[in-house]
């Protein structure tokens, strides 16, 4: 028989019933027999099996039989993970055993299988409401291995309504059905019902009828695999898998491209390009819609902290969707929301007492300028003759090459002129400071000679404004979006005694370097800096869910407070403030912080990074590496001598973080600036490839170039 390569249609299948005793584990064992009669490398799984008890390296039950039928060789602990004695669901079996089924076990187990074979045939656990764990069924398992399902059903009466009931629950799961198999399960004839049952689920179903198996035993042996092959078209579930699986890509790729207006991207290019689409991640790795993988070197955009899948996140926003997904702050409460805040208070510099959420950078950002701006206003009715001067406060000032979002209030703090200089129209103005950016001081100085002259020329500006602003808006220690660009020792703690001298509110945006960025849980705490309202979020929840939250002070937000009738109240909210889910998520966040001890293990992996990033320094086309703990970022010129940079259309990151998506990493630069920002959690192995991948991608363009 000519045999066939399965490449890129499926990773297997799983063959549900619509109850026990339906036959599931003949048809899988035939199935991966059959398959691998065709020369497909095939791998079969039982992920939880009851009533009988594999131990000491030994299968039984229907983990045995489906390893002996197909004569499988991998290892027993990957094929049957776990086994329970008592003949009763899984979820009640292991209860009474005093077992704990850890999902993320199984789902490891079958991503070797899937490493081992091109395909992987899994029998579940009865039918698709089967209990796995308490709160977690056979369905729930089905939709995270991410199969089609093969549903195996009697023939004979009552069939039609299970099988429908069965088919139904997949589809309102987004579960594909490759097919429907009827087995006799015992030795009697065929009625009417055994005769009409099937066509008629047809009809009713639209779904594909597979087969109809006659009556087989687990004593069958080699009979199986023929039985198998002259009952069930292999070929037309091969290539229903396989025209399905692409047809869906096809359609993803080109709905994606019909429908979405992606961020800062020009969509004229990319609609000329395949998109890179990903179904699933986990740990520091994301992968593809085709099977590739890739590590994550810039968090999903900065904000994936402890990687991908994190069980106990995971089952935080599970037992919370079992409560309440979303209730309204305004007027009411929820018990995250405020467990949170108490912990946010506890970890943020001193004084941060009063939390007020939101959900994302620029709104943190803009609250906090909505705090700042309404604060002195507010006081300005002060008795005592200093009302007048604190009503000229409504001003701002900023540095240069400072991003604090997307919203009007925080653009026009930016200072980036290709992201916000068509918007400068409808922003409000605002006063700007030199950025620190040694490598291209717009002061012509050098640090540390300079005396950090940026610091004075910003001193200047305060010192003639300061009656005009309300408060300064700062990325603590790294401007982000610049391109990285971390201020010199010394540079922010001063910055703080010039607010506190000219009476300036003192916003520092934690978006980016908040949770463990810069090596401290959050930038001030490099040089001990307290801020009167501290903007957080991107790192907040772990990367799970949007939410964000504006700090500030007792005596910012006592001069908030009043009668009704004074009208002190923030008039600021959002319909999904202090979101439960995302407050679930942010509180198993913390508490992985302090369970791993993330920040202690995280020392090591910075010393791996700084000593493999002098390793470029050498490059001819590298012209500084600037990073802070995890943040990294490496500015590529087109002269090392002159620091002539790279001219735009030549496009030189996005070629360095296209050749490196070639070889397995997913880069987002800045210009001409290479970022690094892996998650935390990062393995070291895995921090090494990465480096390894970044260092050839930018020989091979830079020597193209």
């Amino acid at each position: 028989m000519k045999k066939s390569k399965i490449k890129n249609c499926t990773k297997g299948f799983f063959v549900t019933g619509t109850d026990t005793g339906v036959g599931k584990t003949v048809v899988a064992a035939g199935l991966a027999s059959a398959l691998k009669g065709r020369g497909i490398n095939t791998g079969v799984m039982k992920p939880v099996q009851s009533g009988h008890i594999s131990k000491d390296g030994e299968l039984s039950g229907d983990a045995w039989f489906l390893t002996k039928t197909a004569g499988i060789k991998d290892e027993s602990y990957l094929i049957n993970p776990y086994s329970l004695k008592a003949p009763l669901a899984p979820g009640i079996a292991s209860r009474i055993e005093g077992i704990d089924i850890d999902i993320r076990k199984i789902k490891d187990c079958f991503e070797e299988l899937t490493k081992r074979h091109d395909m992987v045939i899994v029998e579940g656990i009865g039918g698709l409401l089967v209990p796995i764990r308490e709160d977690y069924l056979v369905l729930d398992l089905i939709m995270e291995l991410d199969l089609p399902i093969i549903i195996v059903s009697r023939t004979g009466l009552g069939t039609i309504n299970h099988t429908l009931m069965t088919v139904r629950h997949a589809q309102y799961a987004g579960i594909e059905i490759a097919g429907i198999v009827f087995n006799n399960p015992d030795k009697k004839g065929s009625g009417e019902a055994e005769r009409t049952g099937p066509e008629e689920i047809k009809r009713l179903s639209e779904i594909l009828i597979l087969g109809t198996l006659p009556h087989i035993s687990f004593d069958t042996g080699g009979d199986l695999k023929t039985v198998i092959e002259k009952e069930i078209n292999l070929d037309i579930l091969l290539n229903t898998a396989k025209e399905a699986t692409g047809d869906i890509r096809e359609r993803l790729e080109e709905d994606d491209k019909r429908y979405i207006w992606h961020p800062f991207t020009q969509m004229k290019d990319w609609i000329k390009e395949s998109p890179l689409i990903i179904e699933e991640g986990k740990g520091a790795y994301l992968k593809d819609i085709y099977g590739n993988r890739y590590i994550d070197g810039v968090s999903s955009l900065w904000v994936t902290v402890h990687g991908h899948q994190r069980e106990e996140i995971d089952r935080a926003i599970i037992g919370q969707i079992g409560k309440i997904s979303h209730s309204t702050l305004l007027g009411l409460s929820n018990i995250p929301a405020i467990r949170l805040a108490g912990r946010l208070v506890s970890i943020t510099p001193g004084g941060l007492n009063k939390v007020f959420y939101s959900d994302n950078g620029s709104t943190a950002v803009e609250v906090g300028l909505k705090m700042a701006f309404q604060y002195w206003q507010q006081r300005s009715s002060e008795k005592g003759g200093l009302g007048g001067i604190f009503k000229r406060k409504t001003g701002f000032i900023s540095l240069k090459n400072a991003y604090h979002g997307d919203t009007i209030g925080s653009v026009s703090v930016g200072g980036i002129d290709l992201f916000h200089q068509i918007y400068k129209p409808i922003l409000f103005n605002s006063y700007k400071g030199e950025s620190p950016y040694c490598y291209r001081c717009a002061l012509d100085k050098s640090y540390p000679s300079c005396g950090l002259a940026c610091a004075d020329q910003l001193e200047g500006v305060m010192k003639e404004h300061h009656k005009e602003i309300a408060a300064m808006v700062i990325e603590p220690m790294v401007q982000g979006a610049a391109g990285m660009i971390v201020s010199p020792p010394g540079y922010l703690r001063r910055v703080r005694e010039l607010c506190t001298m000219y009476n300036i509110l003192m916003i520092v945006d934690e978006v980016a370097t908040g949770f463990g960025r810069t090596g401290e849980m959050f930038a001030c705490e490099h040089e001990g800096v307290k801020p009167d309202i501290m903007a957080i979020s991107k790192g907040i929840s772990g990367g799970y869910l949007p939410l964000a939250a504006t700090l500030t002070t007792d005596e910012i937000y006592d001069a908030f407070c009043g009668d009704y009738s004074d009208f002190k109240t923030l008039f600021h909210g959002h319909t999904y403030t202090g979101n439960p889910l995302a407050c679930s998520a942010a509180i198993a966040n913390l508490e992985i912080f302090e369970k791993d001890r993330t920040l202690e293990r995280l020392n090591k992996k910075i010393k791996i990074l700084t000593d493999r990033l002098k390793g470029f320094e050498h490059l001819d086309h590298v012209g500084d590496i600037r990073q802070l703990g995890f943040m990294a970022g490496i500015e590529l010129v087109k002269e090392k001598e002159t620091k002539e940079p790279y001219l735009w259309r030549d496009r030189v990151g996005i070629r360095v973080m296209t050749e490196a998506r070639k070889r397995g990493l997913i880069l987002r630069p800045l210009g001409n600036v290479i970022v690094l920002m892996p998650p935390l959690s990062i393995y070291e192995e895995d921090l090494d490839k990465m480096l390894d991948i970044v260092y050839r991608s930018i020989v091979t363009v830079c020597m193209a170039h």
